[in-house]
């Protein structure tokens, strides 16, 4: 179905994904609803209207569909049940299905593991089970993860034996996990690719990820990796799409171990972190390519016109106010995105900023030394 320029969009969640697509929206000519539970919503703010509401509000999820020609969603923690009704009278991208499945890490896995995708070693602890007791000596040391709403390092613990992993299951209040081995990682890695309605697939340049504290800190892009790794990553990303019948934007992220394995850490069925460097760097952005696969638009030409590197602005940054953005500015190469948050916290992703340069070694050497300049300021 094609959806014309004019024509007023839904988007379910109001974080900083959904301004940047709201924004890729509306430089295409597109109105944007957006829907959120909280009243100062970073897409709300910029948004044609926006409607203050939960998204398993009945009422406002038919003033929504009732408003909007199609309608998709910023993060993956939507009820899928929300999608399954909207879908009811209009177009829904990404639909309930794919969403249902990536929003809990036990289903993803098991979508993984019976399509023969590589993933961590892993076992699932449901601690309200107590009819078998499990040794999980084979997954240590691991990463205790909370099956459902866990994002940049929230409900996840480290632990090395089984004491601590007991007192890592009370820690997150006994809920229903996912423990992972840890693995000899060589580096972490993400693809974003898009698929439409009609099964046309493209795909981003592969972009190398550094996390501190479980959130990403840097993107290095092109990944500093074999072509033909690169490339077996491509391969695996859209078959993942391909397997999930998906339609829309999706990031899957990859642990690289040290012989060169690769193994799938997670799916997100939206657009991503590691993603962003897209706006500044590529002829067509990962949001704006959103946009184009909801209105039943051409995809756009993912390629870059320069190498890229990210790097995330967390709360910490405004500890003492905002921050001198000056030395950022001044940059000739450099793009500073702010995200409109009225409440900076630590570990809150506040904005980003991307470093363009002729080699991801160039840029990635500017942009550290942006971000030493950066926490030398709030130092002084």
């Amino acid at each position: 179905m094609l959806v014309k320029p004019g024509a007023m969009l839904g988007l379910l969640g109001g974080g900083q994904l959904g301004r940047m697509f709201t924004k890729a929206a509306q430089r295409l000519g597109y109105q944007i609803t957006v829907l959120d539970p909280t009243a100062e919503s970073p897409a709300g703010r910029v948004a044609d209207h926006f409607i203050c509401a939960d998204y398993a509000d009945h009422h406002a999820l038919l003033k929504l569909s009732t408003d909007c020609v199609a309608i998709t969603t910023e993060f993956e923690n939507i009820p899928a049940g929300s999608l399954k009704e909207l879908a009811e009278t209009c177009v829904v991208s990404p639909d309930a299905h794919g969403v249902s499945i990536t929003q809990n890490r036990i289903s993803e896995k098991k979508f993984l593991v019976e399509n023969n995708f590589s993933v961590v070693p892993f076992a699932i602890i449901d601690s309200t089970d107590r009819r078998v007791k499990i040794n999980y000596t084979d997954l240590l040391p691991g990463i205790l993860k909370i099956s459902q709403f866990g994002y940049d390092g929230k409900g996840q613990r480290h632990v090395s034996s089984e004491a601590e992993l007991e007192v890592a299951i009370n820690d997150l209040n006994r809920e229903i996990c996912v423990l992972e081995r840890l693995m000899p990682l060589s580096c972490e890695i993400s693809v974003i690719v898009a698929r439409g309605s009609d099964g046309e697939l493209t795909s981003f340049p592969v972009s190398e990820n550094r996390h501190v504290n479980g959130i990403l800190d840097i993107s290095i892009v092109p990944a500093r990796i074999s072509g033909e790794l690169a490339q077996q990553a491509t391969d695996i990303a859209t078959q993942v799409a391909e397997k999930l019948n998906y339609q829309g934007v999706l990031c899957v992220e990859f642990f690289v171990l040290e012989d060169g394995q690769l193994l799938i850490n997670e799916i997100a069925p939206r657009p991503h972190n590691s993603g962003h460097y897209s706006i500044d760097a590529c002829f067509t952005s990962q949001f704006e390519q959103q946009v184009r696969v909801l209105c039943g638009l051409p995809l756009g030409n993912t390629g870059m016109h320069s190498a890229a590197v990210m790097v995330n602005l967390l709360g910490d940054l405004w500890q003492q106010g905002e921050p001198d953005w000056s030395h950022v500015l001044k940059q000739p190469s450099t793009k500073l995105h702010l995200y409109g948050k009225l409440e900076a916290r630590p570990d809150r992703k506040m904005g980003h900023f991307t470093v363009l340069g002729e080699t991801t070694d160039m840029a990635l050497s500017r942009a550290i030394e942006i971000k030493c300049h950066l926490k030398q300021h709030l130092e002084t």
